[in-house]
């Protein structure tokens, strides 16, 4: 499969503890604030769910997040945060403003984000028990909302519609926040998408996943099947809705009451679209659980002719029990950056033509055998037909050759030296 180069601008981030305050109603008035530090309150919603607000980020003492995140469960978990460049510093202000929204400045003042385009004034704010954060005039009309901008996350009552660019963007990885290599899509044909993306440009891959959810042509022409909305209803179903009212559900998983458990639906940062459910209870030691993903096999999935993959460069996709991809580099070779684990491989020796030039291959070089692997519109050359021993002779009198691949077998031989 082709796999992505690993990204040079990674930073560490890990959710610690907050405090929080309730309003009534879950208003915030015009002219309301909050400071990034170690104490921050955050606004939360009547039932007490959901907050917003700064998370203050481990190994980055001074680095904080805007962001709504679940505020019963012990892990806080993120379902919506500002894009930014970077996490902002202490002593960073969030302001609702009347005019702009809400607004993120430095600790100098510096703008560093705002809420999209505001027509009209704001009157409050809302952090709803729904964990959507909305800007509302004062009558009571949504001039901005958290559920239609959506970050990496969806959550039960959300609705997209097919007009949006572009539903969720990955994380480049758990506590990085940076936007990632994959997005998720309803295509104006109302095809549900999944894409690698080549950063730090928006260009898309073909597709490792689609619905499927186009119109189709009868003898009267295009008929009204084609999918208009990603609905992630009350009751924890997610599916496409399409033109003639019809649902196309994405999994038939039986759900847990969502009286009783959260639910969440999250593209990860492995480009593996998930959902999830936490018990409620108000002292759940529980964990999140994965209830569907999808692709079903997302190292098989990401096979493209161009862009990236899964893994990074020389490096082995393997899926793991949950569904979620790992990566390794073959023996020989070790990560290009050693903390992204995701990321691309490089040899651990040299190899070249000016290196065969000081000896025979076979004393340079041996085959390092690895079943059912395989890089696939990586070839050069197809020899056929060829015999097993044939193919790794051949590569060993090719000084440009690193791996040969047996595929009557699925056998793959990389050279070591």
């Amino acid at each position: 499969m082709v796999f992505a180069l690993p990204h040079l601008l990674v930073f560490l981030l890990v959710l610690l503890p907050i405090s929080s305050i309730a309003q009534n109603n879950g208003n915030v008035t015009v002219g309301n604030s909050l400071t990034a530090t170690d104490n921050t309150t955050s606004w939360l919603s009547p039932s007490g769910d959901f907050a917003f607000g700064f998370r203050p980020l481990s190994n980055q003492k001074d680095l904080f997040l805007l962001s709504i995140w679940f505020d019963k469960i012990p892990d806080k978990t993120v379902v919506w945060y500002a894009r930014v460049d970077n996490p902002v510093p202490r002593g960073s202000k969030v302001k609702l403003d009347a005019d702009n929204g809400l607004v993120l400045t430095g600790p100098q003042g510096d703008e560093l984000w705002t809420a999209n385009t505001i027509v009209g004034t704001v009157a409050y704010g809302v952090m709803s028990n729904t964990g959507n954060f909305v800007l509302q005039d004062s009558s009571f009309n949504n001039l901005w909302e958290s559920f239609k901008n959506p970050t990496d996350t969806l959550l039960p009552s959300q609705i997209v519609e097919r007009s949006v660019v572009v539903v969720l963007y990955s994380r480049q990885s758990e506590t990085n926040f940076s936007k990632g290599r994959f997005l998720l899509k309803l295509q104006d044909d109302g095809d549900l998408v999944l894409n690698t993306i080549n950063l730090p440009t928006d260009n898309a891959n073909d597709p490792y996943y689609n619905s499927g959810t186009v119109a189709s042509v009868n003898d009267s022409g295009t008929s009204g099947t084609a999918g208009k909305q990603l609905v992630f209803n009350n009751s924890g179903y997610i599916y496409i809705l399409r033109e003639n009212n019809q649902r196309f559900p994405l999994s038939q998983v039986k759900l847990d009451s969502t009286a009783d458990f959260y639910f969440r639906a999250t593209l990860n940062f492995d480009g593996v679209f998930t959902q999830y459910s936490h018990p409620k209870t108000f002292n759940a030691n529980g964990s999140w659980t994965s209830l569907w993903s999808m692709p079903d096999n997302i190292c098989l999935a990401t096979v493209s002719n161009s862009g990236s993959g899964t893994c990074g460069y020389n490096s082995i996709c393997t899926l793991k029990s949950d569904r979620r991809p790992k990566c390794d580099c073959p023996r020989g070779y070790s990560l290009l950056d050693p903390n992204d684990q995701y990321g691309s491989c490089q040899p651990d020796f040299i190899q070249g033509c000016q290196e065969d030039k000081l000896g025979p291959g076979k004393d340079l070089y041996s085959f390092e055998v690895l079943i059912n692997t395989d890089w696939p519109n990586a070839d050069y050359a197809f020899l056929r037909p060829y015999t097993e021993d044939q193919c790794k002779q051949s590569c060993m009198e090719d000084c440009m050759c690193a791996v040969t691949i047996f595929r009557a077998v699925k056998f793959v031989f990389g050279l070591l030296p």
